[in-house]
């Protein structure tokens, strides 16, 4: 098969997964079975995908012309290669939780649950692959309403009002700020495609394109920059592995990638660097690390920390990517899986707690070490890559973007990440330590259901295995950035 001809199927995959798994319906076991088959085959396409990437290879197609000039195009690049290659992993591992945590407790409408799950990662392909703005821009459209079902799958008076703030957030900061940055960038560039070194050449004054870069960047509401974060927390009325997908899998990484791929493709590093007019990002994004952080360190709702935690971590990565060095570029890349695995296990960890003690307060985990070893150690471990201690991936993302502060002499991000570390222990160590060392509290209980149990020590392993196997995405990292 062409390397073309593998980048349309991993576009269609999930799609026709989506049909299937509708069709099994009325037969669980085969409806879960095809859930698996299809993350299975994504992942197998994305991974065909890879060798020629690494290569050097950009496959790309088109499927129609949209306007005179810009057509829905796709071309996959490092940075691409990289978000394809861990929403397609941990797609298949979050289905094997999926099945666990939706059989155990019961949930309704689980066949629009995973219909559901294949759309969006059939979104999360066509934005990973985009090969200009308006593409990734319908695309990442697609995501917010295909997710919304998930977001509000409970059905109840939260779940409806968590959904209207998921739905008014990231619709509205695209429609009022990243549609018109779009129409200004054609305007003035007179192309939409993403180019190496960026396309706005000289077009723009300076003070402008300070300008156009606040619209991109609070225009792409994923990334949950403040003060436009609120539908993240908000969405945590959705079921534990919609957390996962939200926080993981697509959405925030959705945005992150957007932003790197903007700020890398559309203004271009070399261009904007040392412009005053975008000083005032990295500012922004280090407010959004520390204020999310203390949030998050007087949260006693468990998946609300870890909501919190994600908007400071995301910030890191805007952070990483607003340096404009090479070497904190490659940062930025790399936290999107580093931190794609650490969280996804913490959220993992977050749902056994609930299926097999039914607790959701970090207050009532005193103890719960004891009776989910396996499920507390696995949290320990997430929660080490956050801090971005050794030996997890975090620690080896971290490096880069204070290597690449320290390169140019820039101590403000130096301060910030560490302020942001310790913030990070103060609301993660004390949750292993209450597991671990303080009596038990409760009626006894064991592990969730085994497929959990399975994927979260999976991604466990993954976080700790990228900090002594970091060569693929340190190598797809380092293309993107030239460094």
């Amino acid at each position: 098969m062409s390397h073309e001809s593998l980048l349309l199927a991993a576009l269609f995959i999930p799609v026709l997964g989506a049909l299937a798994i509708a069709a099994c319906d009325r037969w669980p076991d085969l409806r879960e079975t095809v859930t698996l088959v299809t993350a299975a085959a994504l992942l197998l396409c994305v991974l065909s995908l890879l060798g020629p990437v690494l290569g050097g290879a950009q496959p790309q197609a088109s499927l129609v012309q949209m306007l005179p000039g810009i057509a829905l195009s796709f071309r996959i690049e490092p940075l691409g290669m990289l978000f394809a290659l861990v929403a397609s992993t941990l797609w298949l591992v979050n289905s094997l939780y999926s099945i666990g945590y939706m059989r155990a407790n019961r949930e309704a409408h689980q066949t629009r649950f995973y219909v559901c799950f294949a759309l969006a990662l059939a979104c999360t392909m066509g934005i990973a692959f985009s090969a200009n703005l308006l593409t990734l821009y319908l695309f990442y459209e697609g995501l917010t309403l295909v997710t919304y079902p998930l977001v509000t799958h409970h059905g109840d008076d939260e779940a409806r009002r968590g959904g209207r703030l998921y739905l008014g957030y990231l619709l509205g900061t695209s429609i009022l700020f990243l549609l018109p940055a779009i129409i200004i960038t054609w305007a003035v560039a007179g192309t939409l495609e993403f180019t190496p070194g960026g396309i706005l050449g000289s077009g723009l004054s300076n003070a402008a394109i300070g300008g156009l870069l606040a619209l991109y960047m609070f225009g792409i509401g994923k990334a949950a920059l403040m003060p436009f974060h609120r539908w993240l927390p908000a969405a945590m009325v959705a079921p534990t592995p919609v957390s996962a997908l939200l926080h993981a899998v697509a959405v925030v990484k959705a945005g992150v990638f957007s932003v790197v791929k903007v700020i890398v493709y559309v203004f271009g590093v070399d261009r904007i660097s040392g412009l005053t007019s975008v000083d005032w990002l990295p500012f922004a994004a280090g407010f959004t690390i520390i204020a999310a952080s203390i949030i998050a360190l007087r949260s006693d709702n468990l998946k609300r920390r870890l909501a919190y935690s994600t908007v400071s971590q995301l910030s890191y990565v805007i952070f990483a990517a607003a340096l404009l060095t090479p070497l904190s570029v490659a940062g930025a890349a790399l936290h999107i899986a580093a931190h794609a695995v650490g969280k996804i296990t913490l959220f993992f960890a977050a749902g056994a707690i609930y299926t097999a003690a039914h607790k959701t307060d970090v207050s009532q985990l005193d103890g719960i070490g004891r009776r989910m070893p396996w499920t507390m150690g696995a949290f320990a471990v997430g929660a080490i890559s956050m801090i971005g201690l050794p030996p997890t991936a975090g620690f080896v993302s971290k490096w880069f973007m204070l290597s690449g502060a320290m390169s140019t002499g820039q101590w403000l991000p130096v301060a910030v990440i560490a302020a942001s570390t310790l913030l990070n222990a103060g609301y993660f160590l004390p949750i292993v330590y209450r597991a671990f060392f303080l009596p038990a509290a409760g009626e006894a209980h064991g592990e969730a259901p085994r497929t959990m149990v399975v994927a979260l020590l999976l991604t466990a392993f993954a976080t700790v295995a990228m900090f002594f196997f970091s060569d693929v995405p340190l190598l797809l990292a380092r293309r993107l950035a030239g460094a």
